[in-house]
């Protein structure tokens, strides 16, 4: 679990932008880049949108165009990360040959004129992709300016239902399976008629019915994304140099892509976390989450920031996040002063690198046109630019400090792509009378809150990587283990947790996981399957909830707030050997327990059988992990008031305090406490208050090791 080595040419953080002069509609290179650079910016990423740029026809290539950006950008000290261009199809190619277009349904195919559009898979683009990405990269690897490279962009937006791809599932369904009768038993197609004598029988994917189907189309859509990034990667280090890093970007909501198992093949992870800003970063501000790519609340942000670390265990590159306004013209909330800075520290208080803006200009043109960059419309630098030098300032003394840096974790909380899978194609929520393909994280997500509003720190861990750790090293690491939607498991990773508990460690326990096996069939089996006796409780009933219920506890072990309540689900736990800490305020569900612990071996199992607001889940993290790191640097900080700390290859603890409001903030520090400003470089005294303006950050230094 140890952190890997930096891996940009700076010692320190990189603060970028993606950078693209060819969307000016005047040539201001230089002055683009000498404001750049009096703001701090030591990064920028190009080439990636514009492939009809790169060859204009077919086999016609213009490579010289960026020669003078790379060379401007080398004489003032500028990294530059190179993309091919491969996410955006030019006119030509789409013209020329309209079968490469990708299929959401069989033989419908996606409209062209946005982005994305073609099957990555089609023969006919692989030829034109390989081509175009060996021109530009052969022409300028050798860069100086050059530190790295990424292949394509935000992959696995679609889910592709071309002939060629259903055929190459077929295959790979065969491979896997070996024959139709396994199959016939393993997905349970007796049911509804559905049994097959030969493969071909299969049916194509638009109308299936069956979660064992889904899955695996889901799976193996996600291996196509994978295979299509490692085959760019593989073209690209053909060129590269040993001191140049590969790598992609993500969205990491995307339906067609599994981040563990895309970043296997690359060097380091990277990604594009937008938020919500402005009163939807002020704690205790309850609003609906923006969509499906963007995330809201502190522990929204925090969230994001660790699932990048969690691809790799490893720090990571912030390759596009909000500079001002992000989404359509009908979203318009660009950050209060103050919040782009937080939101910087916070990336980087949880692994990331390297904080790079979409985008340095805001586009006069594109559907992107009301997308904030760091520059407005008018190209004048203005309050944000100002924002980003202020920022660009404090890397460049907080950055050394980063070198070998690992977040700190009070708790580790498990994440599950298989299970997101599942619980999207059966959701057990539902959204104005539908099924809420955000389940998952609907489940996953109040539980990893919990830990940020009860002042602990948390580690995004999938679930197969907790597998490869194993249970021992689970219990040195993290005192603390919440499983949480883990809906699709294997019979290992479930006895992984078990072990877990029976080691030392305490499992928490949440609404459906394990559920489910790896096939995604219902176990047949008293839940929670493999961990009834571990949890000293079991349950054979579960509900959807219409309204919160308000939660009782049943003693003095559990301290619940008045507002503490279960929304969404209920499992109805009938404890055996558990203690209950909590029940229903309600006739029928106040049957169940809601909260259950148990003693197992040396660790303990606490089972959830619901989904907790904010007040609930902090207080049940609260109990569960008595002791907090945050407890070593401040007495009693507010609500509003989070910390986030790691440590360093010097033997330095990090603390980053951050105050989400608009109040200011005298904090009291331990008296034992010896610390550091870490941007003004100035002792901190124990015996004065540390004061935070509102929506500010202030990052300390002091001793530490990794834990």
């Amino acid at each position: 679990m140890s952190t890997t080595t930096q891996t940009t040419a700076s010692p320190g953080i990189h603060l970028g932008v993606a950078y693209y002069p060819e969307y000016h509609q005047t040539d201001r290179l230089h002055l683009d880049l000498d404001l750049m650079v009096e703001a701090g910016i030591t990064l920028i990423r190009v080439g990636e949108s514009v492939w009809s740029t790169w060859e204009p026809s077919d086999g016609v290539f213009d490579l010289e165009w960026l020669a003078p950006v790379l060379d401007a950008a080398h004489e003032r000290g500028l990294a530059v990360i190179l993309g091919t261009p491969t996410y955006a199809v030019p006119p030509w190619l789409q013209v020329s040959y309209p079968e490469i277009a990708g299929e959401r349904r069989t033989g419908e195919r996606i409209p062209w004129g946005a982005r994305q559009e073609v099957d990555y898979t089609h023969p006919a683009f692989r030829f034109h992709a390989e081509r175009v990405i060996r021109k530009v990269v052969a022409r300028y690897a050798e860069h100086p300016a050059v530190i790295g490279f990424q292949v394509d962009n935000e992959p696995g937006l679609e889910l592709f239902h071309n002939h060629g791809v259903f055929t190459r599932f077929v295959r790979h369904l065969r491979a896997t399976y070996g024959d139709a009768e396994t199959l016939n038993r393993e997905w349970g197609l007796t049911y509804w008629s559905h049994r097959i004598a030969d493969f071909s029988e299969l049916w194509r994917p638009d109308g299936n019915s069956f979660p064992q189907y889904d899955l695996a189309w889901r799976r193996f859509q996600a291996q196509q994304t994978t295979e299509f990034i490692a085959w760019q990667a593989g073209i690209v280090r053909e060129y590269s140099t040993d001191d140049q890093f590969v790598m992609t970007c993500l969205q990491y909501p995307r339906r067609g892509v599994d981040d563990r198992e895309v970043f296997e093949a690359l060097d380091v992870t990277a990604g594009n976390p937008y938020y919500g800003m402005q009163d939807r970063l002020e704690h205790g501000v309850e609003r609906s989450q923006l969509n499906y790519w963007t995330t809201t609340g502190v522990a929204g942000l925090l969230r994001q920031a660790d699932r990048l670390f969690s691809s790799k265990q490893a720090r990571y590159l912030v390759t596009e996040t909000n500079a001002q306004a992000i989404d359509d013209s009908s979203h318009s909330f660009p950050p209060y002063p103050g919040q782009l800075r937080q939101a910087a520290f916070a990336f980087i208080s949880r692994g990331a690198s390297t904080i790079e803006y979409w985008h340095w200009h805001t586009l006069p043109y594109g559907a992107e046109t009301y997308w904030g960059g760091v520059l407005p419309h008018s190209l004048v630098p203005g309050r944000v630019y100002g924002e980003v030098s202020e920022l660009g300032s404090q890397l460049a003394a907080v950055g050394p400090r980063t070198e070998g840096f690992e977040p700190d974790a009070d708790v580790a909380v498990l994440w599950s792509v298989p299970s997101r899978y599942g619980l999207q194609f059966m959701p057990p929520f539902a959204v104005d009378g539908a099924g809420d393909e955000e389940s998952y994280e609907h489940i996953v997500d109040p539980f990893y809150r919990g830990v940020v509003d009860a002042g602990r720190q948390a580690r995004i861990l999938h679930l197969e990587q907790a597998l490869a750790l194993g249970a021992e090293a689970l219990v040195t690491r993290f005192p603390v283990l919440i499983a949480a939607g883990a809906y699709v498991a294997t019979d290992a990773e479930l006895d992984l947790l078990r072990e877990y508990a029976a080691l030392g460690g305490h499992l928490v326990l949440g609404p459906r996981t394990g559920y489910a096996d790896h096939e995604a069939r219902a176990r047949v089996a008293v839940s929670p399957p493999r961990l009834t006796e571990a949890a000293g409780v079991s349950y054979e009933e579960y509900s959807n909830l219409e309204d919160d219920i308000e939660l009782l506890a049943t003693g003095d072990a559990l301290t619940l707030p008045a507002g503490g309540r279960a929304r969404l689900w209920v499992d109805g736990l009938r404890p055996d050997t558990g203690e209950t800490l909590a029940t229903y305020a309600h006739p029928r569900f106040g049957d169940f327990a809601a909260i259950t612990t148990n003693a197992h071996g040396s660790g303990r199992v606490t089972t959830v059988g619901f989904v907790p607001d904010p007040a609930a889940a902090a207080a049940l993290v609260r109990w569960a992990s008595p002791a907090a790191l945050v407890d070593q640097l401040l007495l009693d900080p507010p609500a509003s008031v989070t910390v986030t700390s790691g440590a360093n290859a010097r033997g330095e603890r990090l603390w980053f305090v951050f105050g989400w409001s608009w109040e200011a903030q005298s904090l009291a520090l331990r008296p034992e406490a010896d610390l550091v400003d870490a941007i003004s470089g100035e002792r901190c005294d124990p015996a004065q208050p540390l004061v935070l303006a509102p929506w500010d950050v202030r990052v300390l230094v002091g001793p530490g090791s990794h834990p």
